[in-house]
């Protein structure tokens, strides 16, 4: 007799097992079944589709990464909005930006998490308004009097204060440990403020900000799933004492232990790390362990993939056939600007990490590398307004004006980086089964998230063995997604006898955005000599178009008006699903699979900018975009 259950993440839209079996239930796979104590575990479905239901039904919209006047950096370049207003804006209401002008959501987000650095937070308002504790201090005094002159002044300061910190030489009343206690606990008081569970999430959490090397960026968001009385137990771990990533673990491991709370890290831009945020090697540069790579995994369940420092999923000299890969590219160096030598970029995006990660794992045992992916704005103005056409910039000194695609966005020496290289993005979407801290949280920990640009792009990304082309013939993809097999962010081990693996991808366009262009499946995987190997298939696409003698499907074409700052969706699909099947599958490899939707072309931010101040941007200047979303993966794993 078969088993009654598999211990498999399904779950059927009919039918509803109990999670609160015992395992010796499960290994009990002979003898009669009990009527009655089947009848506990399963339930006729009723008339109403959606009674009984445990899966998430509604994708919740948010930022993980928001910087305010607090955070040092922002701070001294003018940002005079705190955490407060950080969440009022994201929650849907209006207010004023640091230079004056009124800002609001086109539709609010459902959660947010305040993520202003641990270094010294808050400590920058206290220098503004001229703190005799710290003004004592000569530097600061200088940076006192800087900030309050404003302008370039106030960047010059801003941009003297990430050296200091990125070197170690920030002055000692700035650590002082009492200082950063205090205001931690005004800003979870804050947090704890806005928080409505059911309607809003105001998660806690801050950045652990790493600047390895002077400016390597190894920077982590930590996102606590607990409320102030949990948080507040322990001050926030900083740089002051170790800019090594397997220190704040060790940190959060303690947090843990202390509270009995829960934490996640998520890594960003490694684009800017010069090589080292998905080095082969630990932070000395010792060979990786297998406990390196069990402790990363647990930690670090997620990376943000795409933010306004550039995007993270792939490069160009790394994925050379992939036509999409060039988009939004920062590359000048780390957040220094110190240059990048030959090799480096390999270490810093996320499709290359993906397949390193499976080099790794069948070195070690555990893939360190195995994260979903989210986008977020690493905004240092308080406001997570990042819409192509509601874009208020990186940081005070590039909000909205005239001159500001001009302006310096950041320059270190004689090198820099211009407004108009703002990448507007982006947001992270979390299948939550509700919103509160708690199921964000938890969808985070299991990786059902996506990332995206800045569109709100829905998709579902499914991964089995049994999927059918009639999946595709559904208005809820879910219910035979959770069913057949694992959501984004899951796991597929060994294949049955003589199958491969097929995928339920479906994407619902942004509602205020452009249609869809396509969407893509990449493939990675390592071979049997142990190289690393990827390919892009396009599995669905809009507007009826063959694939060409190469494979490649033509351009989709280009409605944007430029001078004007429209589009039209009279090209591109309002939706799009598919079911594909691997059709080069060996069930002896590991791979990774996940999806990758893109948008027909529409305005990109300095289009709008051009409009609405009647300005002729240079030929260098973009003005077009095709925004994106990059789902979590799903990993298969052969059997030992």
């Amino acid at each position: 007799m078969k088993p009654i259950f598999r211990l498999t993440p399904a779950v059927s839209a009919s039918l509803t097992v109990a999670l609160a079996l015992t395992a010796a239930a499960f290994a009990a796979d002979i003898g009669e079944i009990d009527p009655a104590e089947a009848a506990k575990h399963f339930r006729k479905p009723g008339y109403s589709p959606y009674a009984g239901r445990s899966f998430p039904t509604r994708v919740l919209w948010g930022d993980t990464h928001l910087h305010t006047g607090w955070s040092m950096d922002a701070g001294a370049i003018g940002c005079n909005l705190g955490p407060e207003d950080a969440v009022r804006l994201a929650r849907g209401e209006e207010v004023v930006s640091s230079t004056g002008q009124p800002v609001k959501l086109s539709r609010p987000l459902d959660f947010v998490v305040v993520t202003d650095h641990s270094d010294g937070a808050g400590t920058i308002q206290e220098i503004r308004i001229g703190n005799p504790a710290l003004i004592s201090d000569p530097t600061i005094r200088r940076w006192h009097e800087m900030i309050n002159r404003g302008g370039a002044e106030g960047v010059k300061a801003a941009l003297e204060v990430i050296a200091a910190q990125s070197n170690k030489k920030l002055p000692a009343a700035m650590q002082d440990q009492r200082l950063a206690l205090t205001i931690w606990r005004k800003y979870t008081a804050i947090m704890e403020k806005y928080n409505e569970s059911g309607r809003f999430s105001a998660v806690i959490g801050y950045e652990w900000t790493s600047n390895a090397g002077g400016g390597d960026n190894l920077h982590r968001n930590i996102i606590y799933r607990d409320g102030k009385d949990k948080a507040d137990q322990m001050v926030p771990y900083t740089t002051f004492e170790s800019e090594n990533p397997e220190d704040l673990w060790k940190w959060m491991q303690a947090y843990e232990e202390k509270t009995g709370g829960s934490l996640l890290a998520i890594p960003h831009n490694g684009n800017l790390s010069n090589g080292r945020m998905f080095q082969l090697s630990s932070f000395h540069g010792n060979p990786l362990t297998r406990q390196y790579a069990e402790t990363r995994a647990k930690w670090e369940p997620l990376y943000e993939a795409t933010q306004i420092k550039g995007d993270g999923e792939t490069h160009p000299s790394l994925s050379t056939t992939d036509e999409f890969a060039g988009f939004e590219i920062w590359e000048k160096g780390n957040l220094v600007l110190a240059p990048k030598k030959p090799g480096m970029i390999e270490f810093e995006y996320a499709r290359q990490a993906l397949k390193n990660g499976l080099l790794l794992e069948s070195k070690l045992g555990v893939n360190p590398f195995k994260f979903g992916m989210v986008g977020s704005t690493d905004s240092h103005t308080g406001l997570a307004a990042v819409e192509e056409d509601n874009f208020f910039g990186k940081h005070t000194g590039v909000e909205p004006s005239p001159k500001r695609w001009e302006h310096l966005t950041l320059q270190f020496g004689d090198k820099k980086v211009l407004g108009w290289e703002q990448n507007s993005a982006g947001y992270a979407a979390v299948w939550a089964t509700e919103n509160t801290r708690e199921a964000l949280w938890d969808a985070m920990k299991r990786k059902e998230v996506y990332a995206t640009t800045g569109s709100r792009i829905t998709v579902r990304f499914f991964g089995g063995w049994d999927f059918e082309p009639k999946d595709a013939h559904t208005r809820s993809p879910a219910i035979a997604g959770y069913s057949k097999g694992v959501p984004m962010g899951g796991d597929l081990i060994q294949a049955p006898a003589g199958k491969a693996p097929s995928f339920l991808v479906a994407a619902l366009k942004d509602a205020l955005g452009g249609n869809l262009d396509r969407i893509q499946i990449i493939k990675g995987w390592l071979d049997s000599s142990g190289k690393v190997h990827e390919k892009v298939h396009d599995v669905a696409w809009s507007d009826g178009r063959k694939p060409g003698p190469n494979g490649k499907l033509p351009p989709v074409g280009n409605t944007v008006d430029v001078e004007n700052a429209i589009w039209t969706n009279t090209i591109g699909d309002p939706e799009l699903i598919a079911v594909w099947k691997d059709p080069d599958f060996d069930p002896s490899l590991r791979a990774f699979y996940y999806a990758r939707v893109i948008e027909i072309l529409t305005p990109r931010w300095t289009a709008y900018e051009a409009k609405r101040y009647g300005i002729k941007m240079p030929k260098e200047v973009p003005m077009t975009i095709q925004e994106r979303a990059y789902t979590s993966p799903i990993w298969y794993t052969p059997a030992k």
